[in-house]
């Protein structure tokens, strides 16, 4: 059986002065929510640009949010299997 999914992660972003921090929020059709975040702080020395400090916080917050669905895989495993999950990272 072949079935075609979409999920969709909301990002929001909040600069102030020299940080910049990521929320990024997943909600699955069946009701699974994970949420990650991240931040980045620019060095004073740097020039500024936003988009920057906003691909890195936005990276790390994803980057937040795979684990914590990686940590929730592992758990729905060991419930369905009575096994413990060790999955690579």
């Amino acid at each position: 059986m072949t079935a075609t999914k979409q999920w969709s992660v909301t990002v929001d972003i909040d600069e102030q002065e020299d940080t910049t921090w990521a929320h990024v929020s997943l909600r699955t059709p069946a009701g699974m929510d994970v949420t990650g975040d991240g931040h980045a702080q620019r060095n004073p020395l740097d020039p500024s640009v936003p988009e920057i400090g906003d691909e890195l916080a936005v990276s790390r917050a994803l980057r937040n949010l795979a684990e914590r669905m990686l940590h929730t895989a592992e758990k729905d495993i060991r419930g369905a299997t009575g096994q413990p999950a060790h999955l690579h990272r």
